[in-house]
């Protein structure tokens, strides 16, 4: 959809999706046309969905194009590639003035429409290379046709990709897209349907994913050691990391089970290594037991929790934010822990870095929550600075060691909470630990004084550790008569709800959390307590972050827009819900 804006200039907004069955082709078409789009000098934000099956169901892949940023998926489609009869059937009749790609010598439909546009697919493809697998290219080829844009920038990123598999498969790759590109040019009716003007080209930006925008920041960050079981949405930070070990000499350690893998984290960082594990919340809760343990012997470790919708198996390839209240409460007995729930990939990559410092520093467990939507996603940003990332250790050096004025002790009573933090093996120390209650040398004791000094220890560590965390950020007008209330994945639909009811002349504006635990409580509600009309929107059934704001801050949200269909929030789905609220 091509938007004239006071008619000065022309934004772009143009929706593509690819529709079609598990074994299809749809990721290999959408990551080729979105790496494209993003180095013709669009913005482009990309997601999928996907059944849990290696083959058949119905699966998409949609991406959207803008040259001004843009985050959150659109409803609205303008080039849909049917690589099946169900994807024509589900969208065809909610498209006022788009194009169907489709090869009707093979998708069997046999209603017309205007919108269907036949690209014989399969025939190039075996004309040109003489095997079906081609067809993906001649599809990418066809859909950059009818946009008119330079296919030279297709045909590089085709060399790119397959670059490692000869120059044979990158020439018939790209002879297979030119042959579709042409087809397009020549036979659409029209000419190209949508003849847009592409932008300047991105200077300093990159494609990127949550989950490898999470990777990066561990990365960064100093990280030593990775265990994990794969579970999905969270195994591609895993997988990430592991393509990058042997350069960056890091261990990753594919675990038998998500219990051994925490456990492992927690023993590499008991040695001073800085340690992380991926899960899911079917895995972290058979995490629970470890996550205690890391609660009583003081171990910092980063966990990177990826929701989806439970229970038990739920919906595996699909999102949801219902983790959040376990994640605050998970493991028996009361213990400090940080819960930290990134927006953006900038947060994903800085946020992580910063939660090692966090664990290091105030010798807790920090939980990283993502869920599918924002894990899998692909966004344009701004590449990531690592000179910014500092790497704080908070570890006893040999010669704070040979300073002490008495024998070392692992579990020393200070007022913060935090204990000098030494690690085996270092000369003149003993370093004791135990899953026991024990005393400040970390030897067992059960007395009932030593209880009570050692939880206050712990949980004394809360203050400070919320005095350091930043309030939320305010999005649009302070003075808006709405304000609605988000936190993690939610920002980039709900940045966009606001920018588009201010521009119909609403007054709208966004308060969103991204540091989740503990909260600057006073802060907070300071911030809260201007806006009169408050709404919270999450990806879960129960409105789990607004009854954490009750019970923390005393302000009761009692408007909300929740989803639990195992989708994310588009900017329309959450503007629908208002509107049927009556409060827009």
């Amino acid at each position: 959809m091509l938007k004239d804006l006071e008619g000065i200039s022309i934004t772009v907004d143009l929706n593509i999706k690819i529709g079609g069955a598990a074994g299809q082709g749809l990721d290999t078409i959408g990551s080729v046309l979105s790496k494209t789009l993003m180095k013709c000098g669009f913005f482009v934000f990309g997601t999928q969905y996907y059944l849990s099956r290696i083959r058949g169901g119905h699966n998409t892949f949609q991406i959207r194009i803008s040259n001004e940023p843009v985050s959150a998926m659109d409803e609205e489609v303008d080039i849909l590639i049917a690589l099946d009869r169900d994807s024509i059937e589900k969208y065809i009749d909610g498209m006022s003035d788009g194009v169907v790609i489709v090869d009707r010598d093979v998708v069997q439909f046999d209603k017309e429409h205007d919108s269907l546009f036949h690209v014989p697919l399969l025939k190039i493809a075996k004309d040109t290379g003489g095997n079906k697998l081609y067809a993906n290219s001649v599809a990418v080829g066809a859909a950059m046709g009818l946009m008119c844009l330079d296919f030279d920038v297709l045909a590089g990123v085709l060399s790119s990709i397959f670059k490692k598999k000869g120059q044979e498969i990158i020439d018939t790759n790209i002879k297979a897209a030119r042959m579709g590109y042409d087809y397009a040019k020549d036979n659409y009716p029209q000419g190209c349907k949508f003849s847009i003007e592409e932008p300047e080209k991105h200077e300093n930006k990159m494609l990127i994913a949550g989950n490898d925008a999470v990777a990066l920041g561990a990365l960064a960050a100093g990280l030593h050691f990775l265990s994990a079981y794969p579970m999905t949405p969270s195994t591609g930070v895993m997988n990430y990391i592991a393509g990058k070990s042997d350069k960056l000499a890091v261990v990753v350690e594919q675990a038998e089970d998500e219990i051994s893998a925490l456990n492992m984290a927690l023993g590499a960082s008991f040695t001073g290594a800085r340690s992380m594990v991926t899960t899911s919340g079917g895995g972290f809760s058979l995490m629970v037991e470890a996550l205690g343990l890391a609660g009583a012997t003081e171990t910092p470790v980063v966990i990177f929790l990826a929701q989806r919708p439970g229970p038990a198996t739920g919906l595996p390839t699909m999102t949801e934010q219902g983790d959040l209240l376990f994640a605050l409460h998970a493991a028996q007995g009361e213990f400090p822990r940080c819960i930290l729930a990134p927006g953006t990939p900038e947060e994903c990559f800085y946020m992580t870095a910063e939660a090692f410092n966090i664990a290091d520093q105030y010798q807790i467990p920090v939980i990283v929550m993502s869920d599918q939507y924002l894990a899998d996603s692909l966004f344009t940003c701004e590449r990531f600075d690592p000179s910014k990332v500092s790497i704080d250790r908070h570890l006893l050096s040999d010669e704070d060691i040979r300073d002490l004025e008495e024998e070392y002790k692992r579990y020393e009573l200070t007022s913060t909470g935090i204990s000098p933090r030494a690690l085996p093996g270092q000369k003149g120390v003993l370093v004791c630990a135990d899953s026991d209650e024990h005393n400040e040398f970390g030897h067992i004791d059960e007395s009932q004084g030593n209880r009570i000094d050692m939880t206050c220890k712990r949980m004394n560590k809360l203050e400070l550790l919320a005095d350091g965390m930043q309030p939320p950020e305010v999005y649009g007008p302070e003075d808006a008569d709405l304000t609605l209330i988000g936190w993690g994945s939610t920002y980039g639909p709900l940045a966009e709800v606001v920018d588009t009811l201010n521009d119909k002349g609403g007054s709208v504006n966004l308060v969103h959390f991204s540091r989740i635990y503990p909260l600057p409580v006073e802060r907070t509600r300071n911030i809260l307590s201007r806006f009169n009309k408050r709404v919270c929107v999450e990806n879960n059934i129960t409105g789990q972050f607004a009854r954490l704001l009750g019970i923390e801050t005393g302000i009761e949200i009692s408007e909300k827009v929740l989803r639990y269909d195992g989708l994310p929030f588009s900017p329309q789905s959450i503007i629908d819900d208002l509107k049927q609220k009556g409060m827009v």
